[in-house]
């Protein structure tokens, strides 16, 4: 019953937009708009439990229910929204970057910087090291033997680049702060560092190995990590500067938190232009935005921001 009432769905909205373009689309942004509430609101209830989190339950509610429309259809129209890596980095990305920077404790972040920039850098040359050598002994066993060294060596720049977005939505800032600026931190650094390291290792030339390559690398990272950290502090103090000397909150206050925001997302996307690190830029934006421009707008703002 279920399976034929899906089918009927699905395949009428095909018919009715004849190629299954905005009718379909309609179709499965309604059932991923329903999976995301159902997300919510289980998130809610187990927000007091120690054993699991709204991350594991989103991710298990997403698996039941894609493995019931996979069922439901047989295959056939299981695909109702397909994941777009652009979509995620230029609009999703930013705010949850920007956010953390915002949010961040400044003072744990900057006691431990260190720390970050210990884990972030050397952490990065470790691992890529160790991945590069595993698909060095590991692919010609498996068959994939017709890669030169240069690409081992991209490989090990590419998987040693973390992703710490899933991973700081199951630790509390509140509960443990430096454990959070420790994460979170690392994979700033971490970030800005891997794209360095990517874009020596593609202009590399084995045969022609010299020993200024390490002085490059290091000359490459220090330009991006300050280059980008210039431009967020740069653009966040700007924000402050023009909130306090226009005073947007005497007309609007949703003019001062669209200003804010649209500023952060100018840096992320101008660090990207430049080919620096968006991640990097944005982060300090929002560290900046959180101790000056927080303090240049009107109660209502700094209510709603907070």
């Amino acid at each position: 019953m279920a399976a034929a009432w899906w089918e009927e769905l699905v395949v009428t909205a095909v018919a009715a937009d004849g190629t299954g373009g905005s009718s379909t689309t309609v179709v499965s942004i309604c059932v991923f708009t329903a999976v995301l509430c159902l997300c919510l609101v289980a998130g809610h209830l187990l927000e007091e439990n120690k054993w699991v989190n709204e991350s594991i339950t989103a991710l298990i509610i997403g698996c039941i229910i894609g493995a019931i429309i996979f069922l439901l259809t047989k295959g056939k129209h299981s695909h109702i929204l397909k994941f777009d890596e652009q979509l995620f980095f230029i609009y999703v990305l930013p705010p949850i970057i920007f956010n953390a920077g915002f949010q961040v404790k400044k003072k744990q972040f900057f006691h431990n910087f260190m720390t970050i920039m210990s884990f972030g850098v050397f952490g990065v040359f470790i691992s890529g090291a160790i991945v590069s050598a595993g698909c060095y002994w590991l692919f010609p066993k498996v068959g994939f033997g017709e890669l030169g060294a240069v690409d081992y060596l991209a490989l090990g720049a590419i998987f040693s680049s973390t992703d710490t977005v899933c991973t700081l939505q199951v630790i509390n800032q509140d509960e443990t702060p430096r454990l959070y600026s420790l994460v979170f931190g690392e994979g700033v650094v971490n970030d800005a560092t891997a794209v360095v390291l990517f874009n020596v290792i593609k202009n590399l030339d084995v045969s022609k190995l010299k020993g200024g390559v390490v002085l490059k690398l290091i000359s490459d990272f220090l330009y991006l990590f300050a280059t980008s950290t210039i431009i967020g502090i740069s653009i966040g103090l700007a924000t402050a500067y023009v909130l306090k000397a226009l005073y947007f909150g005497r007309h609007s206050t949703d003019r001062e938190v669209a200003l804010m925001a649209l500023m952060a997302y100018l840096s992320y996307m101008l660090a990207e232009l430049l080919e620096l690190s968006g991640i990097l830029t944005v982060f300090f934006c929002g560290i900046v935005m959180s101790h000056y421009a927080w303090h240049n707008v009107t109660e209502s703002s700094r209510i709603t921001t907070k």
